[in-house]
């Protein structure tokens, strides 16, 4: 899936991108650094609503290494995707039965942003965040149907290590 052109991306994100966002998202895919930058956080300014902007944000910035920008992208886009679902705020309140999080949509959107929350906490240097963020994805998703396993084993080979300080 592309995630700046692809239509499949609309139904994943759980709506049809908006034309000028689609277009800056276009726009953003040819830049580089700073210019996709600008792009990215502009998209997401002009329809905060949209749920892609904010999935390109955390992977250019995570791609980049600017954690706290990836972050609060992820974060932000959390938020809207809850909002969208009608899941509680605070994430740790999300129950298995409070959405289908495995259809497209917005309910899907916020449990994938929720892993790369897991993700960027860990590539943060914070393994504890991370395996509570972890901990919820396991509660609702079981299966692992959005690859958190991937992040799970990550942390696990970074907590032996802890100990070892």
């Amino acid at each position: 899936m592309n995630i700046f052109t692809g239509e499949q991306a609309d139904a994943f994100f759980g709506g049809e991108v908006p034309a000028p966002v689609r277009s800056l998202l276009q726009q953003a895919a040819q830049r580089t650094g700073d210019e996709r930058s600008t792009l990215l956080w502009t998209a997401q300014a002009i329809a905060p609503a949209c749920l892609a902007p904010y999935y390109a944000l955390y992977k250019h910035h995570t791609g980049r290494r600017e954690l706290a920008l990836a972050e609060r992208a992820a974060w932000r886009g959390l938020a809207e995707a809850a909002l969208q679902a009608g899941l509680p705020a605070d994430w740790r309140a999300v129950q298995p039965a409070s959405a289908d999080f495995q259809a497209d949509g917005p309910a899907r959107f916020w449990l994938f942003t929720l892993k790369a929350l897991a993700f960027i906490s860990l590539r943060n240097g914070q393994p504890a965040a991370a395996g509570e963020l972890l901990a919820a994805i396991d509660r609702i998703d079981a299966h692992a149907r959005i690859g958190s396993d991937v992040t799970a084993a990550l942390l696990a080979s970074v907590r032996p290590r802890e100990g070892r300080a």
